[in-house]
């Protein structure tokens, strides 16, 4: 992450190209006494690095829009997500193209030397802020599905922001120490007239602070989160067997049956609604802000199976939001974990190991990390139908949005707090603005079953639940 030896790694095309040495947050080094080749007139493999940057630049634009603009878009993960777009894009904007720079002038630095601790300040700040954001997701889904209740009460839009600043302070405090050591000493930022860290102990100490400890958090929590669900769908399926025998041996007595109230049901069935006949007094409301409540709520609270479905319909959003996030998480291991290693092991082994055969492999390694910050929005594009719906709307410049903001509703839910609310009986039972953690949970998805009443005077009884 912090340095690399010396060593071209990739040569051009033909005698007179120069040769194509991939850098390491800085470049790599030319080797002492090396005379430099004059450059070709074009050279390609530069130009193939330029239509990466572009790639990077404007996928993750998308995703930061796709976030701002979305209403089903607007959770906290997502919020995450947006902002590890925001990262993403940076590294795109101020890295990729100086090491191209450095590429194109064969790795001697053509801009101010001050510049060279600053620029590699923001490549060690962009690449810790991107693990850091997938530790923080991994860990806020894990707690929202294992301790539902607790998270629902302190979840909000702030409080999700307040994360995110915690995440960028964070990587900010770890990459700090880069800029006051290379302004000061400039020895530890240039080598061989190459802007590369030379700093050793912080190379170590900043591979296991800024990667390697934040992954293991993320991957243990990740585990547990797919386990919780795992344990939550085969509990519901059990509980569900119950109830569905129970019903069937409990035969009702036959009676008279009195007049029905005059009553009406609204039932949503994405986010449309229906109405029907229903001796029912009540008003039963799945809110798909809700979600991680519904996990751990009794079974036996809707007699019409509309909760037993909505559940059911709540651990498969979020055990498909789960794989969608576990790609990601994989993608970004497998192209960051060749470098950070092998990174450790030319630190621990100086003067041992083979240190030009690490420097040409760290030269490789750390643009396939590079190239991991356009990925994203490839993966997003290829799992979730409403990024991809959103993508295509703004390449078209169509900035609207899929759906229109859902109507707000005054609920309490009985199963958080213990207390029944009111409820707009005009309202509508979409309501996605405040959705769990997950990539995407469908506007019609049941997730916390709750009683409330409606205030009306004189107004006919509603049964309202969304399936």
């Amino acid at each position: 992450m912090m340095g690399a030896p010396n060593g071209p790694v990739l040569g051009g095309f033909g005698s007179t190209t120069a040769s194509l040495d991939i850098g390491l947050y800085g470049g790599g080094r030319p080797g002492p006494g090396t005379p430099r080749a004059p450059m070709k007139e074009k050279n390609w493999p530069a130009l193939l690095i330029l239509i990466i940057i572009f790639l990077t630049i404007g996928g993750n634009i998308l995703v930061i829009l796709a976030v701002s603009l979305e209403k089903k878009l607007q959770n906290a993960t997502n919020f995450f997500l947006r902002s590890l777009a925001v990262a993403d894009m940076l590294v795109g904007i101020l890295v990729m193209p100086i090491s191209l720079i450095n590429i194109l002038y064969d790795y001697a630095w053509p801009l101010p030397n001050a510049l060279c601790p600053i620029w590699i300040y923001l490549d060690v700040l962009f690449s810790t802020a991107s693990i850091m954001h997938l530790c923080a997701i991994s860990l806020d889904r894990y707690v929202a599905i294992r301790n539902p209740i607790e998270h629902s009460r302190f979840n909000s839009r702030t409080k999700a922001m307040m994360k995110i600043a915690a995440v960028w302070t964070i990587s900010i405090g770890i990459s700090m120490p880069i800029p006051v050591i290379g302004l000061h000493n400039e020895a530890k930022v240039f080598v061989n007239g190459s802007c590369v860290l030379n700093e050793e102990r912080f190379m170590l100490i900043g591979s296991f602070v800024a990667f390697f400890i934040p992954l293991v958090i993320m991957v243990v929590t990740y585990c547990l989160t797919v386990q919780v669900l795992q344990r939550q769908a085969t509990v519901f399926l059990f509980e569900d067997r119950s109830a569905s025998s129970q019903q069937a041996l409990q035969a009702p007595p036959s009676a008279p049956q009195a007049p029905p109230r005059r009553s009406s049901s609204l039932n949503c069935l994405r986010g449309e609604p229906s109405r029907r006949t229903s001796p029912s007094n009540s008003i039963s409301i799945i809110p798909s802000s809700e979600a991680p409540s519904q996990l751990s709520s009794p079974v036996g609270r809707d007699p019409g199976g509309h909760g037993r479905r909505g559940m059911m319909q709540a651990i498969k959003n979020e055990r498909r939001a789960s794989k969608v996030l576990g790609v990601v998480f994989f993608l970004f291991l497998l192209m960051w974990c060749p470098f950070f290693i092998t990174n450790v092991t030319y630190v621990l082994c100086s003067g041992t190991c083979n240190e030009p055969l690490l420097g040409e492999l760290l030269n490789v390694f750390v643009w396939v990390g590079y190239i991991s910050s356009g990925v994203n929005p490839l993966v997003y594009t290829l799992f979730n139908k409403t990024y991809r719906r959103a993508f295509s709307n703004y390449l078209r410049c169509n900035y609207q949005g899929v759906g229109p903001k859902p109507p707000l509703m005054a609920l309490t839910p009985t199963l958080l707090y213990g207390k029944e609310a009111t409820v707009d009986r005009n309202s509508n039972c979409r309501n996605g603005d405040r959705s769990p953690p997950g990539l995407e949970l469908d506007t019609g998805m049941c997730t916390a079953t709750s009683e409330v009443s409606v205030n009306s005077c004189h107004a006919p009884d509603e049964h309202t639940s969304c399936v």
